[in-house]
């Protein structure tokens, strides 16, 4: 298979107009917002279901397009998925968002109204980038996002963000966990990124710090993925559950190296020593584990013993790796982290793209079969895949 420049403009911004010509066709509601699940051929196969992190990823999707692209079809798609948000997900009684979504029309039966920081990390996120692609009006609902995510989320003592509430907030949920903080981060960044409002870095910053300066050090400086309502670490949350899609059991590769990237990223904005030492010491602690010297690629999950307990391939882990390959390459000017970008890259290219109906397959096998047709069902819509490409190009001389 020919390879193409994978450091080239050019590909990165073709690559993601080939990843949204996948959902182009039929993405669209006519009745507002988007589908969220696909087969491998672009079919939709469940026209009902609406989660509140895919209706956020796809806004995120189509404000970075029009960015970038200056299509005035992203920018309505924008304007709807903003407008699904209000009407649908969010609750004006409490000031939450719905989690999940039975969808007919303008008939919207909620299947699930628990608040999770998770979601409203992505709620901030796509508010931020419409509001960079001109929804004016989302300066506001950034400013809500942010003291909803105050007032029922935040541990003062802590410094990190809770995890899950009910419904009116009245029951918030004992289990800690640092994928909310890590994608919280993410928004802070995003937010203050549009809005240029420090107190959006000051929470990135210390998001980070916390989560990799204080939590890490209890476990040897990687980063566990669930902890207990005092911030120890949980050992055994999930252990029966390895492949939980939002909660999965033992370490996770493409969360250390995501998490890198947005040390970088702040790094950006507030230089300092150890957010290059820290992102550095997570991608090569992440490349001694997880990568597959027999069939290539990145693994999903590792355990404390270092043993691999997850070998499938995820389409995520690959996109934030190179991701991060690229930005650490900038930082550190290591041609080393250049090669990690081009194997990584290489690895999707052969195996995780499909080059006939466009965008990424979710899941291989360790040895690179499918094992779905399902291409991209709801929480996917390539937004780290192209994400990632647009991380790449902003530090491409």
């Amino acid at each position: 298979m020919n390879m193409p420049n994978f450091r080239s403009k050019t590909f990165l911004l073709s690559h993601i107009q080939h990843t949204l010509g996948f959902y182009a066709t039929n993405v669209d509601d006519p009745s507002g917002g988007f589908y969220q699940n696909f087969k491998d051929n672009g079919e939709v196969y469940d026209k009902q279901t609406r989660h509140l992190v895919s209706s956020s990823r796809f806004v995120f999707n189509y404000a970075r397009a029009y960015l970038e692209f200056n299509q005035t079809v992203d920018l309505e798609r924008v304007k709807s998925g903003i407008d699904f948000i209000r009407d649908k997900h969010f609750n004006p009684i409490t000031g939450g968002y719905y989690w999940l979504l039975d969808v007919q029309g303008n008939q919207v039966k909620v299947l699930d109204d628990h608040n999770h920081c998770y979601g409203l990390a992505f709620v901030l996120l796509a508010y931020s980038w419409a509001y960079r692609a001109g929804i004016a009006e989302a300066a506001n609902y950034i400013e809500d996002t942010w003291q909803l995510m105050e007032q029922h989320f935040w541990d003062t003592q802590a410094g990190l963000y809770k995890d899950e509430a009910n419904s009116d907030f009245s029951i918030i949920d004992p289990y800690r966990g640092q994928n909310a903080n890590m994608h919280s981060c993410e928004a802070m960044i995003a937010a203050y990124n549009a809005t240029q409002n420090s107190k959006f870095l000051d929470r990135a910053y210390l998001l980070a710090d916390n989560m990799i300066n204080r939590q890490a050090k209890l476990a040897d400086g990687k980063i566990w993925e669930h902890y207990t309502i005092d911030w120890q670490i949980d050992w055994t949350y999930n252990l029966s559950d390895p492949k939980n899609l939002f909660r999965p059991w033992g370490f996770q590769p493409g969360h250390h190296t995501e998490w890198a990237k947005l040390l970088l990223m702040i790094n950006q904005s507030r230089p300092n020593p150890w957010l290059v030492e820290r992102a550095t010491f997570l991608f090569d602690t992440a490349a001694a584990v997880a990568w597959d010297e027999t069939h290539g690629g990145w693994y999903y999950g590792f355990a404390p013993d270092l043993t691999i307990c997850d070998d499938e391939k995820y389409f995520w882990v690959q996109a934030e790796t190179f991701a991060c390959a690229a930005l650490l390459a900038d930082a550190t000017g290591d041609d080393k982290y250049w090669l990690w970008y081009d194997r990584t890259w290489q690895y999707a290219w052969q195996h995780m793209i499909d080059h006939e109906y466009g965008a990424w397959f979710r899941i291989l096998s360790a040895d690179n079969q499918k094992l779905e047709d399902t291409k991209s069902p709801i929480g996917k819509t390539d937004y780290h895949t192209m994400g990632a490409c647009y991380d790449v190009l902003s530090v491409l001389p």
